[in-house]
Order: C-alpha cells, then structure tokens, then sequence
C-alpha cells in the first residue's frame, strides 16, 4: 500500500511516499520558500539527491511539480499516480466538528471551507492542495489528519478564553492549537529516548509558523497557539501574543477595517516586520550577522518569548524532564537554541554549547550539558510519517 503524505506549511510543501507493506519511504522532499523563490528538493534512498529552483507562486505549483517528480522516468519512484492508494493531507485546523483523522468527502471540505477564517495562512493551501490532489486521484481515499486534534483532550480551563461563555457557546471562540502532529510526534521521540512514556516534556516547533507545547503522560496540556495560530511565539510573518486592545487602537488610530488589521498582524508582523528583511529566518540572521539592528532586535525578541513560555510551562507542570527543539527554525538554527537555553540553569535547563554548535544536522541529537537535570534534544520532526500511519488506519 503506497500512501502519498502533503504536508503543506504557510511556505513550504513537504512530501513523502510511503509503502505502509515495508514502512519504507520511497521518495521524499520539501518545496521552500514558495512565493518568494522557489527551491525544490527530491531525494530517493540510494539516489542522488535532485535540487533546482523552481516557481512556486502557491501551493498547487508545489503539488503539481511534486507529482510531476514522483512518476519522472529518471527521478521518479512510480510510474503513474495510480500506485498511490491514498493521500494523507496535513491540516491545521479541524475546528469543532473534525478532532480526529478523517476521510475527507463533500461534507467535511465543505466543513473545512468554512473555518478558513480561522486559519487564514494555513488553511487555503491545504484546501487547494486537496482539491488539486482529487483531480488527479479521484478514485482513491484522501485523508486529513488535523494538528487541533492532538489538543482535545486539553481541560477546559486550559483552553476556555476568560471572555463572556456566551460568546464561546456561540462562536467557540476557544485555545485549539495547533501543529499538533508534530508536537504528538516529538513527544513521543523525546519520552522513548528519556525512557518514560510519562514525562513531563515541553516541545519547541520553531518555523515560519511556530508553537511550544507542554506534554503530560503523552497528552498536551497546553500549548501557546491559540484560537488561531497568530498567537504565541512572533513568527515569520504573524505577531504571536500581544495586548488585544493594540487592534482596536490601529483600527482608531489608522482608520483601519478589521481585515486591515488582521492582515497587519497576519502578514505583516512577526520577524519579518520587525526586522525589515523579509520572514525568513535565515535571511534575518545573515542581515544581523551583518550589523542590522533591526535584524538584531528581531531575533532578540523571538528568543525571549521562547524563553517565558517555556519557564511558564514549567511551572504548570510542576516541572520538566525534556526540552526538545525542532521543525525548520528549531533543528537547525544553533544560536538560537543556545540564547534560548542561556541562564536557565535554575530550571535544571542547561546544553552542551560546543556539541550545540557542532552536532549533526538532521538527525536527533543529545545537547544536553553534563550534570543537567533536564534533557534537552533536538529531534527532526516527522509529521508525514504520523499523517501516513493514521491515512493507513482509515484506508486499509
């Protein structure tokens, strides 16, 4: 049983084929920075690894060169989309009624339609994704798997807003979370590798978009994104947490309407406003590198916010057993794991800042400082190989 995973994020489109008969991948890859300029990487085991750049204005050019790649004579795995038997789609959101895995049918795209409001940047690629992904493959089962659901198991006093209940009764207005998949994923890497499934640990999905998660006992008991992943952390584009009352004063004081409000904070703010250099991490760090103080600024606040959730978290939890980073920003950037880190010895949270520096990207690493009382690591995440396992569940 062949099973297609898309996982598309608010840049970037991962992609990995699966046979769920030998738990191999036969083809993986990312498409990044879309709508900025495109980079396509395919990789196959035992092959080469193809890269170029591509076009992407939007996720339904990501798709179809993913597809394009996958039955390529000389690149390719298969040899025609109908070896794939289903197609598993990440996404973010699955609102009220979809806090499980589902087949997704007329009624629960149209279900998911009509929450986009709620998940603006995420939610229409998914959705164009899906639907591109039905034209080709008609006949085979897509399957949405949604980061909300790994939260609904939250008490209520953890994800009830202290707003009128009326209002929440009427509009579930509510914390629901979100890059759920990838937190249930790491979690799970992190408490096999502390050797207690009933850790207390907190993960740390650093990207474009980005969250932090408390885990219990393998269940999430809180989490920074909220009603809609605009809150928490500062991201690429988005604001994370900030007073509420600053809407409705830009909305005074610049004669804004709400939709230019929240297009400011969706997609104007965050590191990318800040900074002034654009919503990619790596660029930010080359231009602080380069003495911009803006830059500079940018990922002094990110870290800092990092920071107070995590020592928040702590609290609520009574403690911590691992700290875990991961996801494009969180695997990768070492400086920001170190100042993120930095004089946190009191919660029994310290790393090895040489190995920090020098461990080996892609692959799960031990960072922690000889004598900490908290595991630190950093674990790729995988939320394909989550998606493809519950596609399975659904399908076979």
């Amino acid at each position: 049983m062949k099973i297609l995973v898309v996982n598309a994020g608010s840049s970037s489109l991962k992609y990995q084929l699966f046979d769920m008969d030998t738990n191999a991948v036969l083809a993986k890859g990312n498409c990044e920075r879309i709508g900025i300029d495109g980079v396509v990487t395919h990789k196959r085991p035992g092959k080469e690894d193809y890269k170029t750049n591509a076009d992407f204005p939007d996720h339904k050019a990501a798709i179809a060169c993913v597809l394009s790649l996958l039955t390529d004579k000389d690149k390719g795995v298969i040899a025609s989309v109908e070896e794939i038997s289903a197609v598993g789609h990440r996404f973010a959101h699955g609102g009220e009624k979809l806090k499980k895995s589902a087949v997704l049918g007329d009624q629960e795209l149209e279900y998911l339609e009509s929450i986009v409001g709620l998940n603006p940047l995420h939610g229409p690629p998914a959705i164009s994704g899906l639907k591109a992904c039905k034209e080709v493959m008609p006949s085979v089962n897509h399957v949405g798997v949604f980061d909300t659901s790994y939260y609904s198991d939250m008490q209520d006093y953890a994800y009830i807003y202290p707003i009128p209940y009326e209002l929440y009764e009427k509009h579930k207005i509510r914390r629901y979370g979100f890059h759920g998949t990838s937190h249930r994923y790491v979690a799970a890497q992190a408490a096999e590798m502390f050797g207690n499934k009933n850790a207390k640990i907190i993960t740390c999905h650093l990207g474009n978009g980005s969250s932090i998660t408390a885990t219990v006992n393998g269940k999430a008991v809180d989490t920074s994104m909220g009603f809609t992943p605009q809150d928490g952390v500062p991201m690429g584009t988005r604001s994370g947490a900030i007073d509420p009352t600053v809407v409705t004063f830009l909305q005074k004081a610049e004669g804004l309407t709400a939709e230019e409000a929240d297009k400011i904070l969706n997609k104007e703010s965050g590191l990318s406003g800040v900074s002034g250099c654009g919503s990619d991490c790596r660029d930010i760090r080359d231009a602080a590198a380069a003495g911009n103080y803006r830059a500079q600024l940018a990922m002094k606040i990110l870290c800092h916010n990092i920071k107070k959730i995590v020592g928040s978290y702590v609290a609520e939890m009574n403690g911590v057993d691992a700290l875990v980073f991961t996801a494009g920003i969180g695997e990768n950037d070492r400086d920001l794991r170190e100042e993120v880190c930095k004089d946190m010895s009191f919660l029994g949270i310290a790393i090895d800042e040489e190995y920090n520096q020098n461990c080996p990207r892609g692959e799960v690493a031990d960072i922690t400082a000889r004598g900490a009382k908290v595991k630190t690591y950093v674990i790729p995440t995988n939320e394909e190989y989550m998606i493809a396992l519950d596609t399975q569940n659904l399908t076979k």
